[in-house]
């Protein structure tokens, strides 16, 4: 036992080290006026919210320009910008000064923010990693997994680099994950409720969250049984959305422009060059200009739904932990490949759910967060955060090589599919390796000064759609009374029905 917590101790040292690490570097538009970049955006929403009546926060006013970053995060976000903007507000007036502190920058103000990010993260983050650990039952399994949540670069670079605020959503998340997977279903509903109200790209996660209680109720044992977990579950989700939203339901227009705000359909369809279905097919057939944003989005939502309905009606018939872990990971990459308005940070959603899979497919899944990782590069290289991602991702592949793929090269290590899949692995790096060496230090072509990264969108999306496809076969493969731990709804289905049988006997 002295061991095990001297372990978690140690990984959450070292993750905090690296965060702070990371922090160190610049920040996603430091120094590049006018519009600077998110962390201005988010110092500004501080500023919104603490100098402006909440009716103002989502409308265009003479006090609040949205198109000079506008809110457009659900009202948990806008809560947090708040807080921050109180807490800095009492630190120094000029962080959020109204009008005047457009474009602040100062060491003072760095290291604040970048405290708010490492706050969030250990006050949310941190524990839903803990409790997957130990939801997931055995230790080896368990630790896998935080180590990988914690560790996994791509999720620090953005938020202690680049900088936003990620691991508040994605912490809700996997605490709804684990609430879930040990039958607190409640609970993990109305966590899964403030996750989605605090960044609405948890759409992403919504399918299988629904499909997965669904499965749930109509597994509890006749009618009965089965209105009551629904009318339980449908409760959590009104109220939770209810207190959240109730500030905003005084004036019917406010709350109007605040739900318009959360789907800016006329920011395009994909944001720079992205590793989507999308971003690659346009360098041959120029969707964007042969489509107007309105059909496009139709497209993009009919196509994203029908791709994700078979992961989420095997999900429905098979309702169990393991089979939500997967479906989890499949519907983030069909969104992330064929959704609207996708841009290079939202492979964290498919991303944090695959470390949560890592005990199952070490191989698979340390090789998707590699490649995830290096598709940040072209956002990486804009905020001068190069060194870091380029260190981080060695770091993580020589991790995951002593620590995830041992144990996989010794059961798999003579099989013709293992040494296939072994050789196209280290092919794959190779590549990244290319690609990522030529945005870095090759200059491209002065007609196509966007080569290296539309190449690597390209290179990387080709890997997201095989991943795709393997885990989906993975989710479909699973024996479904495999794992007793991981049945946790059929087992005590079963045994209201015997206790049923009993008491009518």
């Amino acid at each position: 036992m002295l061991n095990k917590v001297s372990n978690t101790a140690m990984v959450s040292l070292a993750a905090i080290l690296v965060r702070w690490c990371v922090s160190l570097h610049p920040y996603s538009g430091q120094g590049k006026p006018p519009m600077y970049g998110d962390y201005e955006a988010q110092r500004h929403w501080q500023e919104v919210t603490v100098n402006l009546p909440l009716a103002e926060w989502y409308a265009n006013t003479t006090d609040n320009d949205l198109q000079y970053w506008g809110l457009d995060y659900p009202p948990l976000t806008a809560y947090h910008s708040y807080l921050c903007g109180v807490a800095a507000r009492k630190l120094d007036p000029r962080f959020v000064a109204l009008h005047e502190s457009r474009g602040y920058e100062s060491d003072a103000h760095k290291l604040f923010m970048r405290y708010t990010v490492l706050l969030a993260d250990l006050l949310l983050f941190f524990p839903a990693a803990y409790c997957m650990m130990q939801v997931l039952g055995k230790w080896r399994a368990g630790r896998q997994e935080f180590v990988c949540l914690l560790l996994y670069p791509g999720l620090y670079l953005v938020d202690h680099g680049h900088f936003q605020y990620n691991a508040v959503s994605l912490g809700l998340f996997v605490l709804a994950v684990a609430a879930l997977s040990s039958n607190r279903d409640c609970l993990g509903t109305v966590l899964f409720c403030l996750a989605l109200n605090y960044k609405q790209m948890e759409l992403y996660h919504a399918l299988p969250f629904f499909f997965y209680l669904l499965g749930v109720c109509f597994r509890q044992g006749g009618i009965l049984g089965f209105m009551w977990k629904l009318i339980k579950l449908g409760f959590c989700v009104v109220t939770t959305f209810t207190v959240v939203w109730l500030p905003f339901a005084s004036d019917a227009t406010v709350l109007a422009q605040a739900v318009h705000r959360l789907f800016p359909f006329e920011r395009g369809l994909f944001e720079d060059k992205v590793a989507s279905v999308w971003c690659s097919l346009s360098v041959v057939v120029k969707v964007k200009a042969l489509v107007d944003n309105k059909n496009m989005a139709l497209i993009c939502l009919l196509s994203t739904v029908v791709c994700m309905l078979p992961s989420s009606l095997h999900l429905f018939a098979r309702p169990t932990p393991r089979h939500f872990r997967y479906a989890l990971l499949n519907a983030s990459l069909v969104f992330f490949l064929l959704s609207y308005h996708v841009h290079e940070k939202t492979i964290l959603l498919a991303a944090i759910p695959a470390c949560m899979l890592v005990s199952e497919e070490p191989f698979m899944a340390a090789w998707f967060l590699t490649v995830s990782t290096v598709s940040l590069l072209p956002l990486m290289i804009k905020d001068g955060l190069t060194v870091p991602l380029l260190g981080l991702t060695v770091a993580f592949v020589a991790l995951t090589h002593y620590y995830l793929l041992p144990g996989t090269q010794k059961v798999a290590r003579k099989t013709s599919l293992w040494v296939w899949m072994r050789r196209t692995y280290f092919l794959s790096l190779a590549g990244l390796m290319l690609l990522g060496g030529a945005a870095v230090l090759v200059p491209p072509p002065p007609k196509l000064p966007d080569l290296f990264p539309v190449l690597l969108a390209i290179y990387c999306c080709g890997h997201f759609i095989f991943f795709c496809l393997y885990f989906h076969y993975c989710q479909f493969t699973i024996k479904y009374n495999s794992a007793s731990s991981n049945n946790t709804h059929t087992a005590n289905a079963s045994n209201n029905k015997q206790q049923r049988k009993v008491k009518s006997n």
